[in-house]
Parts: structure tokens; sequence; C-alpha cells
């Protein structure tokens, strides 16, 4: 009898032990699926980063804002922005709003491109096969433009 307790604990100790490596193993390949975290956006007339974008979740719905200007001052301003946000600091501002995910994309939010002053609604979605690249389009009407943002290493931000 003493045998079959001390098998049963060792069974039990084990199972316990597998689980906590799934689980260790599921979250370290989710999070390469998100995109929560900082990303480097490219210049579409220059080919040159741009700026680090902070993508973040609230309420179920992923934002984005500039954490980090490669190109341009600290201090510029967005003069073209519409609304409270013209002439207010790049630097913070949230730029991409109310994204929710739906049919495997993440959208029915909006992006502001500050360069042009104008929104855009926008999808966006990692690219298959490359959890580092994020894919972003924006839309007026049936026209859009897509950029690929590529992820910040922890290191670099």
């Amino acid at each position: 009898m003493a045998l079959l307790s001390f098998t049963f604990k060792k069974v039990a100790i084990m199972l316990r032990l597998l689980w906590g490596m799934v689980c260790a193993l599921s979250v370290t390949a989710l999070s390469g699926q998100s995109p929560l975290g900082a990303w480097k956006t490219i210049d579409d007339e220059t080919g040159e980063a741009k700026s680090y974008v902070e993508i973040y979740e609230s309420s179920g719905k992923l934002f984005g804002k500039v954490a980090r200007l490669l190109k341009s001052a600290p201090d510029k301003k967005c003069e073209k922005c519409p609304d409270e946000r013209k002439g207010k600091p790049l630097l913070g501002m949230v730029i991409l709003e109310n994204m929710q995910y739906r049919d495997g994309h993440w959208q029915s939010g909006r992006i502001l491109d500050p360069e042009k002053g104008k929104w855009y609604t926008c999808k966006l979605w990692l690219k298959e096969g490359d959890s580092d690249v994020l894919v972003v389009r924006g839309y007026l009407g049936p026209f859009y433009r897509t950029q690929y943002w590529y992820r910040v290493p922890a290191e670099k931000k």
C-alpha cells in the first residue's frame, strides 16, 4: 500500500511539472503572435526608419502612440493634425485608435497620418510566417496604402 501511494505522488508531481511546462511554452509561443509592443515605422518616401509606435491594449481594443522619433526632433509638433492634436507634440501622441480583433485581423479602428493630418480607417495583422512584421493598412474609401512595421527588440526600446 505504501508503494502505491508513493507512486501516485510521483505521478501527480510529474503531471504538475508537465502542465507547468505546457503553460510556459504556450505563453512563449503566443507572445510572438501579438501586435502588442514597440514597432519601427518606415517612411514611405525615403525608406528610412521614422519612429517607434508602442501598441497597447485598453478595454479589449488596441491603441498605438508615438514612443520615439527617429528622424525628427523630439519636440516636433503636429502642425497638420485635426482636432485637439493640432500643435501638440508627436511624441506620446495616440495615432492608432479602437482596433478590434475580428476575422483574423485587428480592424474597425483608425490611424492618423500626422504628416498629412488625416485619419484613415485601418486594418492590421501580423505577416504570415513572420510575427516580427506588422502589416498596417489605412483605407480612404476603396483606396488603401499598406505599410510594414518591424518589431523592436526589447533591448533597443
